[in-house]
């Protein structure tokens, strides 16, 4: 890899994750669900008296912890990105959007939802493009399909997927969340992130962050 492409490749793994991590603030502001791995830091969050940019920082620097000991395959540039930019930019983002849309209709969370899935479909096109080493929590699933030979990737992401969900709700409720509120953190954009951005990724992959990547 040249030092030119090492730059574009590094420069794309910022625009996505600072994409990405806008769009979790999006989500936020819909408050319809979060992607699994959010549910549970949102359920943390609810529980820690912590700024939301300090503990995600901390979780996922348990994470990194087990990827180093079990398999640093995985951790790159990227994964270091992620871990001190993605929590804190969201965080701003929220607080931001919260100043300009102040009591959403259903219709405006709908329309913030949506837009949410496209922007963060969007940013992971690039950041996963760039190839310099995936987040903490992706690396987990890897480590037990591929390390430790536990099972196929996609049923093994499946299950840590549930099991931050389930968590995320429990430490939600825990911290005394209603349960009405439950759908904010775990709701339609849950399950729209866990089985329909795939495609969506796949199409910005093919159509926008590859030939950037291979654009001279």
């Amino acid at each position: 890899m040249s030092r030119k492409e090492l730059v574009k490749r590094i420069g794309m793994s910022f625009f996505g994750v600072i994409i990405c991590a806008i769009s979790v603030g999006i989500f936020k502001i819909a408050a319809l669900g979060v992607d699994p791995f959010q549910s549970f830091m949102a359920g943390l969050d609810s529980l820690i008296p912590l700024d939301f940019g300090l503990l995600y920082i901390i979780v996922n620097a348990l994470l990194l912890t087990f990827a180093l000991v079990f398999d640093r395959h995985y951790i790159g540039i990227a994964t270091f990105i992620n871990l001190f930019l993605l929590g804190y930019i969201t965080q701003f983002t929220y607080d931001f959007l919260k100043t300009i849309i102040v009591a959403p209709s259903i219709t405006v969370r709908i329309i913030c939802l949506v837009i949410g899935v496209v922007v963060i479909c969007f940013g992971s096109a690039f950041y996963m493009t760039a190839d310099l080493g995936v987040s903490t929590y992706d690396a987990v699933a890897l480590i037990i399909c591929n390390t430790w030979k536990k099972g196929k990737f996609q049923y093994v992401r499946i299950i840590t997927d549930i099991i931050c969900v389930i968590l995320g709700v429990g430490l939600f409720i825990l911290a005394g969340g209603k349960i009405a509120a439950i759908p904010t953190i775990a709701g339609i954009g849950t399950i729209i992130t866990a089985f329909f951005m795939g495609p969506l990724i796949e199409f910005f992959n093919v159509h926008i962050a590859r030939p950037f990547l291979a654009k001279k």
